[in-house]
């Protein structure tokens, strides 16, 4: 019944309107999005990495083995969340810069409305945890803006990072749309995987309180496995022998477990090594320890998540949810190249020019894992994680794109333990969820005409084996690698960075009798390849793929150009929260000069400025009653110290930094009350980045870049840090694209 409204309550009749509500027998939604993680990482996809709680999760429902991606964490990311493919939502390539050109904004299109945003209106609840990394990084500040946020797309909470990594004792945290300190150290016990399961629960705890009867949507992502490669040290090591034998070994054993297990056909073949993969039995003693305990940590980190997936999937267990919620678990991409053919302890001191020899790794091999470490693993173990199937992640052959994928729901997927073969899409989610919760997409989002959906709704198959397959083709292209699937078939072509696209090599490949792209038929049906070829052109036309492009440095070093402008002045008042890394000053290959505005009485002690952590950075701090300037190149620390106390009067102290000659050499000189206090040399500095971490004044939140004991609060009165920057950078293009590309 209407209401009325009269002149009086007593002549008036109220009226409330109905909330929305889901439809009946809707299910809890968990999507448990890994990063990193290759086709063959699980246990339940033949690797010897113990994870009991995913394997439970794939024997109480279904594997796919023909799962696809796009290459890439932004990318997938934005696929997964919308329906629709990657380049036609504006994220083409990462969420790190605008091209400039409608599907590289690095920004998830208003009119592609993401799951949260669909499911809304119909009563859900959404929660997102860990990483994001569909918003432009420039829009990651304190100031935003924040409609690309978590919660400018339909989530309700969030709790977790902006970046496409971070570390993960001392991680860059975002509440909702504002950076916090984490809740603990290294030193306190603290892994941001066991604080992201903390969270999930007191979400799923507080939901189910005040609102057992309303769905959720519960979207977790965690840093594995993305480098940094940060595990407990005790579990690292625990995997040296399982890994001793090598890669060789390694990829064998995968194989010929995932044929036992029905996952590929049995007569699949293991492809010749990736280009430029060296034999384990190649290196020595020394080198194949090293790279054992890289490839123990990748596998730690990924065992360390499961166990909190275990607390989380138990909680829903014990609340009685567990039964009517289905869950999803899923990689983002193939394992990462990004490692090299070595791996990396630190990888930061590499992507400066300062290299990390073999002697180097071995001596910090106890170390990797840990709090000062940025570990990334060799290449070959890499192509392991990503058995039986070519190249890898940026790759669109199957290590790049073709991924894990474990569905349960008790109460409605009667199978158990069975492997789906059918091809599927990352953009093929939101229509399948959609369908299995009996909803439509929406014409409008927020007032905004929406797209129509490109991906397959795939419900059908996970209630019957013989569902049909995918009947739309499906295009890839990452960096200019190319790729079609349709009806089984599959066009790829790899692409050398810098040479024509024209002279691509695109290659035949039958899938559904040829699992591992090892039989390549293009010569002997060149009418077939053309017509794919054909179809990728049309596709990738109508997807805004167009235009091709394939630099990695431009891209990177034209978004920060053109995002900081003409502007060399920073002022930092105190108050300020954090300032991720790229919206901080750029002082990277150039010169500059740091000075805070301080009022002392005298014995005060603390940090005026750093931005980085222990890996990589830079810091501005007294301590024993002088100014030091600390400049930390992947470990390797520079300090300059003032050579006099500083008065209690003093209330300027800063540090002017200036380019020598061509190289690398550049001088540090402090000051106080504008006046030279000491002067040092430094024959590194930052030619590509600074640090994943971001700036802070008054302290240092994260990990310590210099030799003191985080935070390091500055005791004194702090009133602004004034950062200027000269007109001199000179910036590395190739380099700067190479260490950008390690980051995502």
């Amino acid at each position: 019944m209407s209401g009325k409204i009269g002149r009086t309550v007593a002549d008036s009749i109220p009226s409330w309107p109905e909330p929305p509500k889901a439809p009946k027998g809707a299910p809890n939604i968990l999507v448990v999005l890994f990063d990193d993680v290759g086709f063959s990482d699980f246990g339940c996809y033949g690797s010897p990495i113990r994870t009991p709680t995913i394997d439970r999760l794939a024997a109480e429902g279904l594997r796919y083995a023909g799962f696809h991606t796009t290459a890439m964490c932004s990318t997938t990311r934005a696929a997964l969340l919308t329906g629709r493919n990657h380049h036609s939502v504006g994220v083409g390539c990462l969420a790190n810069f605008d091209s400039g050109y409608p599907g590289y904004r690095g920004k998830i299109d208003k009119a592609a409305g993401t799951l949260p945003e669909m499911l809304r209106p119909h009563g859900y609840r959404n929660y997102m945890l860990g990483k994001w990394h569909v918003t432009n990084l420039t829009e990651t500040g304190p100031s935003g803006p924040f409609d690309g946020w978590p919660l400018g797309r339909g989530f309700d909470k969030f709790y977790g990072f902006m970046d496409a990594e971070t570390d993960q004792y001392a991680p860059e945290l975002v509440r909702d749309n504002t950076p916090i300190t984490p809740p603990g150290t290294f030193q306190t016990g603290y892994h941001l995987t066991e604080d992201l399961t903390d969270q999930a629960i007191r979400y799923i705890a507080d939901h189910t309180a005040d609102a057992p009867d309303v769905p959720w949507l519960l979207w977790f992502a965690p840093g594995a496995c993305h480098a940094p490669h940060q595990a407990p040290a005790d579990l690292i090591k625990s995997y040296d022998p399982v890994f001793q034998h090598g890669w060789d070994v390694e990829r064998e054993q995968r194989l010929a477990r995932q044929k036992a297990m029905g996952l590929v056909p049995p007569d699949t073949k293991l492809p010749p090594p990736n280009d430029g993969i060296r034999p384990w039995d190649s290196y020595g003693d020394d080198e194949r320890r090293v790279f054992t305990r890289l490839q123990s940590a990748f596998a730690a980190m990924l065992d360390h998540t499961d166990q909190q997936l275990a607390r989380l999937v138990g909680f829903l267990e014990s609340a009685g949810v567990r039964d009517d919620t289905l869950i999803i678990v899923m990689s983002d991409n193939g394992a990462s190249q990004e490692g090299g053919p070595l791996g990396f302890v630190n990888a930061m001191g590499p992507f400066n020019f300062r290299g990390e020899p073999m002697a180097e790794k071995l001596a910090r091999i106890d170390d990797i894992g840990g709090p000062d470490t940025h570990s990334n693993f060799p290449q070959g173990w890499a192509m392991a994680s990503n058995t039986p199937l070519r190249r890898y992640k940026q790759n669109t052959h199957g290590g790049g794109i073709r991924d894990p994928l474990v569905i349960s729901w008790p109460n409605r997927i009667e199978a158990r333990g069975e492997v789906r073969p059918h091809f599927a899409h990352a953009s093929d989610l939101v229509p399948t969820l959609l369908e299995l919760i009996g909803v439509q997409p929406p014409s409008q989002v927020n007032g905004v005409p929406q797209m129509p959906l490109e991906g397959e709704s795939f419900a059908a198959s996970l209630m019957d084996a013989a569902a049909p397959a995918r009947a739309k083709p499906q295009y890839f292209e990452m960096f200019g690698h190319r790729g079609l699937w349709k009806d089984g078939w599959k066009a790829v072509a790899f692409h050398p960075p810098g040479t024509p696209f024209d002279s691509d090599t695109w290659e035949l490949f039958h899938l559904d009798a040829d699992f591992s792209e090892t039989d390549d038929l293009a010569a002997a049906q060149p009418d077939r390849l053309k017509a794919l070829v054909d179809d990728w052109w049309a596709a990738a036309e109508a997807n805004k793929v167009l235009p091709l492009d394939d630099r990695f440095a431009p891209r990177f070093v034209e978004n920060s150009a053109r995002f900081h402008g003409a502007r060399r002045k920073f002022v930092l008042h105190a108050g300020m929260g954090h300032l991720p890394t790229d919206v901080a000053p750029d002082v990277r290959a150039r010169s500059y000069r740091i000075e805070a505005d301080v009022r002392l009485k005298g014995g005060e002690a603390g940090v005026l400025l750093a931005h980085g952590d222990a890996t990589s950075g830079y810091s501005l701090y007294v301590q024993d009653g002088r100014l030091h300037h600390t400049l930390n190149i992947g470990g390797q620390k520079t300090t300059v110290s003032s050579d006099r106390p500083i008065p209690a009067t003093a209330t300027r102290l800063g540090v002017v930094s200036r380019k020598v000659g061509e190289g690398l050499n550049r001088t540090f000189t402090l000051t106080i009350d504008g006046a030279p206090a000491g002067e040092g040399l430094a024959t590194t500095g930052f030619v590509t980045l600074i640090s994943w971490s971001g700036l802070d004044i008054g302290l240092d939140r994260g990990s310590p870049v210099a030799d003191y004991a985080a935070p390091f609060s500055f005791t004194g009165t702090l009133r602004k840090v004034t950062v200027v920057m000269d007109a001199d950078q000179t910036l590395d293009g190739d380099a700067v694209g190479e260490a950008e590309m390690a980051r995502q």
